[in-house]
């Protein structure tokens, strides 16, 4: 993708990550360091463990499903046409609060070491609602390796209606939305809602999508989320954000047009990969279900890392990745062979409650650096990021009390802006919930 002003905004982005580099120095001194060597007891996961047999490769393939072409046209054409992400960020009617602006619980739920150097919170009418929960992040960042999308930088966000308390399931319960957050100007953060849906009856209407969107990436024009359960992947066209014309409960045609459930934009998936071993379970079974996802702009081709969710009682989670397709006709899409899309890389790791994955090649290394966000055992405390490669896992501690938890309260997936060199993740506790960003540089030096 081509945008004006790239070069303008690449040298602005050399002058951001010269100030990030500094920080990163100065938030380095101040971290304990820790290694798998000095770690006896300390909870280490050591090293990662190559799946290397295609046996054990094989559960991790996906079978890709797209929708009818001629489906996605007609509601396209129905609802008015694309509205564009531009149309989104314009109608933005609700304000991010900075972290001076964010309670004192809030800022309690960031990172301890390294600290953040860039946290907001949400508009506090969302904060109050506890059904909804964020659990995924994704940048133009990872859209476009220029940072921008069009003349804006964005942050998506995505929540799941998390209705537990409920005695029966509520009509929402499952409900998946995204936030799409305005963030060319750093003291001023925006978004607006979008909600996910699937076409139905030829593209004559839609239904919601159900997923716990604990894992979701923005690459080129091309936005995959994972599906209900873990089971699978969704994905969703950014050229095709459409306007819903009636404002109601209900979400799909009605009288008079379409209703998104009270939000005024939708986003219909075009596309699914469903796993070749069927339906994942997390009681024992060979397919896993997906926990996180991110982009690796580090390996040739650029990847989707993913992380499973274990099956219950187990100790070993499998962290992999697929290729982006290099073909034009396939932007944004894995790469296929007849449908088919298997991983070309993966590991079997000893970290448990793995909550959000990234992998990074440095310059000159020999391999990729698997960076691990994992809750802690007491949901209570903050839970802890470690880097693992296979000849070990190195981990920060923290000054205070000399443990690991040292990373955010709850947090969700990884997302790794490479043009700023900054992690992104956030925090889903109700009450404790921010957005925030960490230089990848700082999480690095913490721990060597």
């Amino acid at each position: 993708m081509k945008h004006r002003g790239r070069h303008r905004r690449r040298r602005r982005g050399q002058a951001l990550r010269a100030t990030l580099a500094g920080t990163a120095l100065a938030l380095t001194a101040a971290a304990t360091l820790i290694s798998t060597s000095q770690a006896t007891g300390s909870g280490s996961p050591g090293g990662l463990t190559a799946l290397g047999t295609a046996s054990r490769t094989a559960p991790l393939r996906l079978h890709e499903k797209p929708v009818d072409l001629d489906t996605l046209d007609r509601l396209t054409k129905n609802m008015g046409g694309n509205v564009g992400v531009d149309g989104v960020l314009g109608s933005a009617d609700r304000t991010m609060r900075d972290e001076a602006g964010c309670s004192s619980a809030e800022r309690a739920a960031l990172p301890v070491e390294p600290t953040a150097t860039r946290a907001y919170c949400w508009d506090e009418g969302d904060e109050r609602t506890r059904q909804w929960q964020p659990r995924s992040v994704t940048t133009s960042g990872d859209a476009d390796d220029d940072g921008h999308w069009g003349e804006h930088r964005v942050i998506l966000a995505g929540w799941t209606h998390r209705d537990r308390q409920a005695a029966a399931p509520t009509r929402d319960r499952g409900l998946a939305r995204v936030a799409f957050v305005d963030a060319t100007d750093p003291r001023a953060l925006r978004y607006s809602w979008v909600l996910l849906v699937a076409p139905r009856d030829g593209g004559r209407d839609f239904e919601p999508v159900r997923s716990a969107l604990d894992g979701m990436v923005w690459y080129q024009d091309k936005l995959i989320v994972t599906g209900a359960h873990g089971s699978g992947l969704l994905v969703f066209d950014m050229h095709r954000i459409l306007r819903a014309g009636v404002d109601s409960g209900a979400v799909g045609r009605v009288s008079g047009g379409y209703s998104a459930g009270g939000y005024r934009y939708v986003l219909p998936a075009v596309d699914a990969y469903e796993p070749a071993g069927g339906t994942c379970t997390r009681r024992g079974g060979r397919t896993p279900c997906f926990a996180s996802l991110s982009l690796d702009r580090s390996s040739a081709p650029d990847s989707l890392v993913a992380a499973e969710r274990p099956a219950a009682g187990s100790e070993r989670t499998r962290v992999w990745r697929y290729a982006y397709s290099t073909a034009a006709y396939r932007t944004g899409l894995l790469a296929d062979s007849r449908g088919r899309v298997d991983a070309v890389e993966a590991y079997e790791s000893k970290a448990a409650g793995v909550s959000g994955v990234l992998a990074h090649t440095p310059r000159g290394a020999r391999g990729a650096q698997w960076y691990l966000g994992q809750a802690p055992e007491v949901p209570t405390r903050h839970g802890s990021i470690w880097r693992q490669t296979e000849d070990g896992a190195e981990a920060a501690t923290c000054t205070a009390d000399r443990s690991h938890a040292c990373w955010g309260l709850r947090t969700g997936s990884l997302s790794y802006w490479q043009e700023t060199g900054e992690v992104w993740t956030l925090t889903r506790a109700a009450g404790r919930r921010a957005l925030y960003a960490v230089p990848l540089s700082a999480v690095a030096g913490s721990l060597e």
